[in-house]
């Protein structure tokens, strides 16, 4: 799949791993929907990528809004045929330290942003997707999709979770509408914000942002990005080592 010249909404596209994709499809000739919270970050890029950009300011967290903007996208950038689910959080909880009426508002928006926004997205621009000759629906998930970490039970689910729909939704597309391409790219740990004093031997955002427009490129169904390939490997070896390196990363 040619990016040049196509129009691609990235979520989270004004920071971290989003804001590098953008800049990488930009240099390809491509034209971005980048999507965010932050007004000042969002009319920063927009103003560094002057006529390559279209920002917009949505909370995903937010389901209402998240739904308004799915419903309005196809009219207001009528070209876009790539789809990067990019945008997520991870909070840090300890439920046995944690007072749960603290913790219940902060998890429901993790899940609202990491979850509910990528299925939002994801079907109601199928009709629009279905239209044109070619197309595709990357949702960017996490190597703690296969092995969870004890610290981040709600961002590991939903990323799990994510993997999971868009399997299933990959396989309604090869039935339905062969062309629209679903691919799942498998994270490792990344050198970003989010990640700032976590972990180490992190991969940088624009290693990552490469792995996965080429990948988008070449059309593989799955990406399996840095060290996730080793950790594929060694679920299919040693499931019980895998978790229990993960366990308490």
């Amino acid at each position: 799949m040619n990016l040049t010249g196509r129009t691609v909404l990235v979520t989270g596209g004004a920071r971290g791993i989003g804001r590098e994709l953008t800049r990488q499809l930009v240099g390809q000739g491509a034209h971005v929907v980048a999507v965010g919270r932050d007004p000042g970050r969002l009319e920063s890029l927009a103003a560094e990528h002057e006529g390559h950009v279209s920002a917009h300011v949505v909370d995903l967290a937010d389901p209402e809004a998240t739904a308004a903007f799915a419903d309005a996208l196809p009219r207001l950038h009528p070209g876009l045929s790539v789809v990067i689910n990019n945008a997520g959080v991870q909070t840090l909880t300890d439920f046995f330290r944690e007072d749960p009426r603290d913790t219940r508002p902060v998890l429901r928006r993790e899940t609202a942003l990491n979850l509910d926004a990528v299925t939002t997205l994801s079907t109601a621009l199928l009709p629009h997707l279905r239209q044109l000759p070619s197309a595709a629906i990357v949702n960017i998930t996490s190597g703690l999709a296969l092995t969870p970490k004890a610290s981040a039970p709600v961002y590991c689910a939903t990323k799990a979770a994510v993997r999971t729909f868009t399997r299933a939704l990959r396989y309604q597309c090869e039935a339905a509408a062969p062309h629209i391409r679903v691919i799942d790219a498998v994270l490792p740990l990344v050198d970003t914000d989010m990640t700032h004093g976590r972990g180490r031997g992190k991969i940088s955002a624009a290693r990552t942002a490469e792995a996965v427009l080429g990948g988008i490129r070449r059309e593989r169904r799955e990406l399996y990005i840095g060290r996730t390939r080793i950790l594929r490997v060694l679920l299919r070896l040693s499931p019980v080592l895998a978790y229990r390196i993960l366990r308490n990363g």
